[in-house]
Order: structure tokens, then C-alpha cells, then sequence
């Protein structure tokens, strides 16, 4: 197994959050991992992408150019993106966000209104995560515990607390793609 995917969209959306708890995750499952952050100078509201790749042999390059799965949050990264998906691949997009939704015909697409989930669930910011549940429904590098393992490393002490919401939107997401 060797999944190389970009995660892309603004700046506050959990981009490289949801990246690293993947790469995180990786890690507790002994498997080979590249995490690579691209964002930039806004903290907020600007572009940010980051590469991911899990393998179960050593990553070569953590360069790369097409990608087996694009996560993305906003219409300039599906823009961008939606190109780069390798024939066969899957491009998982937050629907509330984009105007123009793909139109690659050789790739499975997921449309996932994760905001309006992450509202229903209680937490804006979990949006990400019910994103992320989404994608291991389809894609199970890793197992939920092994995510939720990663995300304890990511987020801060101080938000410790926040963990279950987050467990919960993880479940919710993956409930949203059969």
C-alpha cells in the first residue's frame, strides 16, 4: 500500500491539521510517512496545502506531481488540484464551498457538505474531521484509534478536552460515505 494525497484549502480550515493527524496516525501503525506543509504568509484566509504520503515501504520522494486522493476545501484548490488526481483516483471536496464542482469523469468525486455537519454535530471546527472520516471510508489507511492517537499529538494539551467532539465528527464523516 502507498497512498500519496494533497489536502488543500484556506488558511483555518484544519488543512494541515487534518495531514498531520493523518501522517500521526501513520506513524502509530508503524507505517512509512511523509507530512509536507505549503502555505502562505496569511494565517488565516490564505491558501494552505500539505502532502501525505502512508506507505508500507519506505517513501522514495516526498515530491510528487498526481496523487492518488485530493481533499479539497475550497474552489481555488479544486481548481488547482482536480488536474492532479491520478486516472482512478478519488477527489473528496466540501461541497458548501465550492461554486463549480468537478468535472473529471475518470476519477471517483464525493461531495461532502461537512460545515453543515460539523454544525449539526456542534462544533464548527470538526469540519475537518467528518472530511477525514470521509476519506477513510473509502481509503482505510489507518484505523479511527490510530487517528484519534495522531490527533492527541497534534492538538495541544490545553484542547485535550476536545477530543471526543472530534472522535464523534471522525464517526460522522465516515457515516457519510458508503
Amino acid at each position: 500500500m502507498n497512498e500519496e494525497l494533497i489536502v488543500a484549502g484556506f488558511g483555518g480550515q484544519g488543512v494541515l491539521s487534518m495531514g498531520m493527524t493523518l501522517a500521526y496516525a501513520g506513524m502509530v501503525e508503524d507505517k512509512q510517512v511523509a507530512w509536507i506543509p505549503s502555505y502562505g504568509p496569511e494565517m488565516r484566509g490564505g491558501t494552505a496545502n500539505c502532502t501525505v504520503i502512508v506507505s508500507d515501504t519506505n517513501v522514495s520522494s516526498p515530491i510528487i506531481s498526481s496523487y492518488d486522493t485530493a481533499i479539497v476545501l475550497n474552489q481555488p484548490s479544486l481548481e488547482k488540484f482536480e488536474p492532479k488526481v491520478k486516472p482512478g483516483g478519488i477527489l473528496i471536496y466540501e461541497s458548501n464551498n465550492i461554486l463549480n464542482p468537478p468535472k473529471r469523469t475518470d476519477i471517483e468525486v464525493y461531495s461532502i457538505p461537512a460545515n453543515v455537519e460539523a454544525d449539526k454535530i456542534g462544533n464548527k471546527k470538526t469540519m475537518n474531521m467528518i472530511i477525514l472520516g470521509a476519506f477513510l471510508s473509502k481509503k482505510p489507511l489507518v484505523s479511527k484509534e490510530s487517528i484519534m492517537e495522531g490527533l492527541s499529538k497534534v492538538l495541544p494539551e490545553r484542547n485535550h478536552h476536545l477530543l471526543p467532539i472530534n472522535e464523534k465528527a471522525l464517526k460522522h464523516g465516515m457515516a457519510l460515505i458508503n
